[in-house]
């Protein structure tokens, strides 16, 4: 079950297999020691989107990766339809079986929208929290602009690497960090979750440090949907990083630094700009 180990030279990762609520086998890998960090990845991507970030993160940390039901080596469920917060119970599951008691946790886009479920409904199992490129539900903020609707349905990599970051990626570079896997139902469910999620008025329960991170150019998930987190969340910091985009934290830059700052407890308030709105 749990091959295909995280892409980062040098780092020994250890497989491992935990178990959904409903029985789905859910793959995941540790690597590390130290403060326990649990990596949620975005829609309907497995763990390799956090190969870049990973070998910084796992200096000084136990970093758990895993891939989400329906993606990379994990089980697929027989759910018709599933939901952001079923998925956050899949990342609770995840933390179970790696012996994990209290993580930080870190979720990138959906991955964001998912570890806001984990924090409302186990506080307990969160030390800090980052929220990076994500939402509290798409009618919460601005509405994603066109271009990059019509980017994400042509299919074409170099475009769908130009909305994640602002330097030039091969296409065969971007499409190993973004490995979209699954059948098109997997992915089907994966959208319908993600659209379908809304947080709003559940956040005041959240009780974590968080960290909200996004880019200023972010065209898939627009900068005013990071305001909007951050004004619900009551330990809130927002950081809007010029020029970044959907990708921010994920390339290894300045992002996954303030990650690493955070998470540390050193400051992050002299970073970025207001979002907005």
């Amino acid at each position: 079950m749990a091959a295909n180990p995280p892409a980062t030279a040098g780092v020994p990762w250890v497989p491992g297999t935990a178990t959904a609520g409903d029985g789905t086998p859910l793959a995941f890998w540790t690597a590390g020691s130290g403060s326990p960090v649990l990596l949620i990845a975005g829609q309907a991507v497995d763990h390799h989107s956090w190969d870049l970030a990973a070998p910084r993160l796992v200096e000084d940390h136990r970093l758990v990766v895993f891939d989400h039901r329906g993606t990379g080596a994990s089980g697929s469920g027989a759910a018709p339809r599933f939901s952001t917060r079923d998925l956050a119970d899949d990342a609770r599951a995840v933390l179970d079986a790696a012996g994990v008691d209290r993580a930080h946790v870190v979720g990138h886009s959906m991955g964001g929208r998912i570890a806001q479920w984990l924090a409302v409904d186990h506080p307990e199992r969160i030390d800090r929290l980052v929220l990076v490129a994500t939402t509290a539900g798409d009618r919460h903020g601005p509405q994603r602009d066109p271009a990059a609707d019509a980017a994400l349905r042509s299919g074409d990599f170099a475009a769908l690497a130009r909305l994640f970051f602002p330097d030039e990626w091969e296409p065969e570079a971007f499409a190993r960090l973004f490995s979209v896997g699954g059948t098109a139902v997997d992915r089907g469910r994966h959208f319908r979750a993600s659209r379908a999620h809304d947080t709003l008025t559940d956040l005041a329960a959240v009780r974590a440090r968080t960290l909200v991170l996004h880019g200023a150019d972010d065209l898939l998930t627009a900068p005013g949907h990071a305001q909007v987190l951050a004004d619900r969340l009551p330990q809130a910091h927002l950081v809007v990083l010029p020029e970044a985009r959907h990708g921010v934290v994920l390339d290894g830059g300045a992002g996954l630094d303030l990650v690493v700052d955070f998470l540390t407890a050193r400051d992050v308030s002299a970073q970025g700009r207001p979002a907005p709105s």
